[in-house]
């Protein structure tokens, strides 16, 4: 029996559907990838259509037949078979309808072990030069961030905006413009060089940083976690930073990032999936493999005189990391390295994170100060975090009315229930507080 066979007999529908979000991710964007390449970027839409309806079919199939023994396998011959089909009805593409079949019929099922793993290589680099790919200098950046999300990561529309803080509908518009300038300017998927290589770097850094940080916490959903999300920007980085047209060193810098943050996933929820504040972690459940992975790329990463964003953060994230316990952590330096990244990047969000380094360093008044002086702050009135961090400057200040009336406001604007789990938690606690003073 083939690997892309069913296994036979129903299966829960939940078990199917868990297969095929998986697959979803991990697998879509590098077959869209693999088609973009062979048809060009021009039959980009053709790509993504054959490969969604392959997963369709996938969820209508397999309650019926099982799952099959290799459901990537399933998936890919699928595409290829829906991609036959229209190939074979479009006159465009009949000059080429041999080579195409060919290709096509090339199924995974019946490879070699060596011709996988050849093909396993190939995709690779086609997930490599899609990102560049995505990242043209003739898209805006931040079309360019929203494609390669869309196309090569599997991001949702309504994940993009959420990532953007703005509105599907403008995360649609931008979309719908940048594949229809791809198509009118051809634009040729392939490796680029020189100048242009460097051009289109920070578009693919900024994709896979998002991709990372969604993983890191979602920003929808029953989870907090994303932790395969996480998994494939990691992935992503280290083919990147393998590669000679990659190997920068903020390029080191973003993977130094990701791996220092990602070791601390393990410790960020209790085993009810409740988040966790990095002074309640078990730091003896980070994973010193990935830390010592992140410190080599964080020393790679300084060979040059670049200092980037990236760096920055892989800084405050190495502090993180040293620090035996909360209490010891190196907030100073944490503070200084905030100083220096707002310089780069006046983001509100990272002026939020500044303010508690301020705290920390300071005490909560000097934090709530931060707060106040957070230039364009109108971009974080739905951001529930603003609301969470000022109720715990003000529960220090032994405010409770101040602190309950913000988590109430912080509770209303959270979207996962992890979160919702831990303010509701934190608002009782301080009302528990303040009755008991009032007694």
């Amino acid at each position: 029996m083939s690997g892309s066979e069913p296994t036979g007999g129903a299966q829960p529908q939940g078990d199917i559907t868990r297969v095929v979000e998986h697959l979803f991710r991990h697998e879509a964007g590098k077959m869209v990838s693999t088609l973009t390449r062979f048809f060009g970027v021009e039959h980009l839409k053709l790509a993504e259509d054959v490969v969604q309806e392959a997963l369709v079919k996938a969820l209508q199939t397999w309650p019926y037949y099982g799952i099959p023994r290799n459901p990537a396998a399933w998936i890919t011959q699928v595409s290829k078979n829906l991609a036959l089909d229209v190939i074979r009805r479009e006159k465009v593409f009949r000059n080429k309808e041999t080579a195409i079949v060919r290709f096509m019929e090339q199924g995974l099922a019946s490879s070699t072990a060596e011709d996988s793993a050849l093909f396993g290589e190939q995709i690779s680099d086609d997930s490599l030069w899609m990102m560049f790919m995505c990242c043209h200098p003739m898209l805006p950046q931040e079309a360019q961030v929203a494609l390669a999300l869309k196309t090569l990561c599997g991001f949702s529309v309504e994940e993009i905006a959420r990532a953007f803080l703005t509105s599907e509908a403008a995360i649609a518009k931008r979309l719908t413009r940048a594949k229809q300038k791809i198509r009118e300017a051809k634009i040729p998927f392939e490796l680029p060089a020189g100048e242009e290589l460097t051009e289109r770097m920070d578009g693919v850094l900024q994709t896979l940083y998002l991709l990372f940080n969604e993983g890191y916490k979602a920003s929808g959903g029953n989870n907090l976690i994303r932790k395969e999300l996480c998994q494939e920007a990691i992935r992503l980085g280290e083919l990147l930073t393998s590669h000679p047209a990659g190997n920068r060193p903020r390029s080191h810098a973003l993977l130094a990032l990701m791996l220092l943050n990602g070791a601390r996933l393990p410790a960020r929820v209790d085993t009810d999936g409740n988040i966790l504040r990095l002074k309640e972690q078990d730091r003896s459940c980070w994973d010193q493999a990935m830390i010592a992975r992140g410190l080599y790329h964080l020393m790679q990463s300084t060979e040059g005189d670049e200092v980037s964003e990236y760096h920055l953060q892989a800084g405050i994230a190495a502090c993180h990391c040293a620090a035996k316990d909360y209490e010891s952590t190196d907030w100073p330096r944490i503070l200084s390295l905030y100083d220096l990244l707002i310089d780069m990047d006046d983001s509100p969000v990272v002026a939020l994170n500044r303010a508690v380094a301020v705290a920390n360093v300071h005490g909560p008044r000097a934090g709530i100060e931060a707060v106040e002086a957070i230039k364009n702050r109108e971009q974080l009135k739905s951001y529930y975090l603003l609301y969470t961090v000022l109720g715990e400057f003000e529960a220090l200040l032994n405010n409770p009315k101040a602190a309950i009336g913000y988590f109430r406001k912080s509770l209303e604007l959270a979207t996962i229930k992890s979160e919702k789990r831990f303010l509701s938690k934190r608002l009782r606690s301080i009302e528990a507080t303040t009755i008991r003073s009032e007694l």
